[in-house]
C-alpha cells in the first residue's frame, strides 16, 4: 500500500538494524494497569542506563499516571485514555489514536517506539506505536500465543521489528528480553519505587495520620483486585485478621483502591481497633513506604501486591489460578507472581467445575478453594523465617 503516512509527511525512513545508542528520542507505550507498571520498572531503569542521554517518553492510562509521574527513568509521562479493551480496532479507537499522535507525538520526532506487552494488545498500543512516527517500532509478535494470534492478526505489520518468544517467563523477564532484543544489556532485575520522599509526607506522618505509632507490628492485607474472580472473600480476611491479632499481637493494615472502599470498611469494622483502614486514603507514592513498614503482605493478585514486592516486603499471594491450569494465562503466578522477595503463592489445586484451564467465573469462584488454614500455615512459615536466629 506504499509508504506509511508518517514517512510521506517527512518522517525518518525505516532502518533495518536498530542502533540503540543512536536513538535520541524514545517512546515506551504501557497501556496496562498498576501492577504491570511496577513490573516494568526494571525495564525502564535498564533502558535509561543503556542510553543515559536520550529523551524517554512514557505513555500510560490515566489510572496509572499518578504512579508514573516522578519516575526517575523517563523525561515525560503522557496520559492516554484508550477506552475499554476490545479485540477489533474500531473507528472510534483509531480516531482517538491518530488525534493523540498528531497532538502529542508527531512533533517530538521519535526514533524508537517500544511496546513491552507480551500478551494480546487489547488497547491497541501497537497502532499508537505505528502512528507515533518512530522509524523503529518494536514489540512482541502476534504469534507468541494462540489467543494473541486470534485477537491481533496482522498487528506485526505495524512494527519494524518483532520479537517472537513463546517460552514461559515472568513479565519482568519479558521487559528485559525486549531490551536485549534492541541491543541493551540489563544488569539488574529488581523492582523500583520512587517519589514519596520527594513529594509526599514522610511515612511516619502517613502512619500517624492513620493512627499508627512508630514500632507497631504491622501486617498488610490487600483485599482488592482488578476483577472479582481474583478476590478472596472478605469474611476470610476477617477471620485471618482475628487469628493474626491473637497469634502475633500485630495490627492489620487494609489496603486497596477506590473500588475496594466498601470492602475496606467492612473488614475494618469487623476487626475493630486493631485494623487500620488505608483503602483509598493514601496515594500510590505513599503506599510503598507504608507497606515497607509492614513485616508481611497477604493479598490477592493486584497492583498493591507488586508494590509490596517492590518495597521488599515478604508476600503471600492468594491466587485464583489453579495449580494445574494454563501457565500462560493472564492470572498465572508464573507470569505475574511476586518478584524478588520471599513469597508463597497459594493456588487452588484444581479448577472448580465448570472451569478447566483457568477460572472463567465473573465472581470469586476457584479462589474459594483456598481455605483459611492454608493461609494461616503460610503466615506461620513467613513469620518464623523472619525471626530465625542468625547462624554463628
Amino acid at each position: 500500500m506504499g509508504e506509511p503516512l508518517f514517512q510521506i509527511m517527512g518522517r525518518r525512513r525505516k532502518q533495518e538494524v536498530i542502533d540503540l545508542k543512536a536513538a535520541d528520542r524514545i517512546l515506551v507505550i504501557r497501556l496496562d494497569d498498576i501492577g504491570d507498571m511496577i513490573l516494568s520498572t526494571p525495564f525502564l531503569r535498564e533502558l535509561r542506563r543503556a542510553i543515559p542521554s536520550a529523551k524517554i517518553s512514557l505513555i500510560v492510562k490515566p489510572s496509572v499516571a499518578e504512579l508514573a509521574v516522578g519516575c526517575p527513568f523517563v523525561n515525560q509521562v503522557l496520559s492516554y485514555d484508550p477506552g475499554p479493551p476490545s479485540y477489533a480496532p474500531t473507528v472510534d479507537r483509531m480516531t482517538r489514536i491518530v488525534r493523540f499522535a498528531v497532538r502529542y507525538l508527531w512533533l517530538q520526532r521519535f526514533d524508537l517506539a517500544i511496546v513491552p506487552r507480551w500478551d494480546a494488545d487489547l488497547y491497541h498500543a501497537s497502532y499508537l506505536a505505528y502512528w507515533s512516527g518512530a522509524a523503529w517500532r518494536v514489540g512482541y509478535s502476534e504469534n507468541v500465543i494462540p489467543h494473541k494470534r486470534a485477537m491481533n492478526a496482522g498487528f506485526d505489520r505495524l512494527y519494524s521489528h518483532v520479537l517472537v518468544d513463546r517460552s514461559l517467563k515472568h513479565e519482568v523477564e519479558r521487559g528485559l528480553d525486549i531490551l536485549r532484543f534492541i541491543g541493551g544489556n540489563p544488569e539488574k532485575d529488581g523492582l523500583v519505587l520512587w517519589g514519596a520522599e520527594q513529594r509526599e509526607q514522610p511515612v511516619s506522618q502517613v502512619l500517624a495520620n492513620l493512627g499508627v505509632s512508630d514500632g507497631t507490628p504491622l501486617i498488610a492485607f490487600g483485599i482488592g483486585a482488578a476483577s472479582p474472580t481474583r478476590q478472596w472473600p472478605c469474611e476470610q480476611y476477617i477471620e485471618l485478621g482475628r487469628w493474626i491479632r491473637k497469634e502475633y499481637d500485630a495490627r492489620i493494615v487494609i489496603v486497596g483502591g477506590p473500588a475496594d472502599v466498601e470492602s475496606g470498611r467492612m473488614v475494618t469494622s469487623s476487626l475493630g481497633q486493631y485494623a487500620i483502614n488505608a483503602v483509598d486514603r493514601i496515594t500510590w507514592h505513599q503506599l510503598g513506604p507504608l507497606l515497607k513498614s509492614c513485616s508481611l503482605y497477604v493479598g490477592n493478585d493486584s497492583g498493591p501486591m507488586h508494590v509490596a514486592a517492590a518495597a521488599g516486603v515478604p508476600v503471600i499471594e492468594i491466587s485464583c489460578h489453579p495449580s494445574n491450569g494454563n501457565p500462560f494465562w493472564s492470572n498465572s503466578p508464573l507470569r505475574f507472581g511476586p518478584w524478588g522477595v520471599p513469597s508463597q503463592v497459594l493456588q487452588p489445586e484444581a479448577a472448580v467445575s465448570p472451569c478447566e484451564a483457568y477460572c472463567t467465573s465473573m465472581e470469586a469462584h476457584c479462589i474459594r478453594r483456598i481455605g483459611i488454614e492454608r493461609v494461616k500455615d503460610a503466615v506461620r512459615t513467613c513469620v518464623s523465617q523472619q525471626y530465625q536466629p542468625a547462624v554463628a
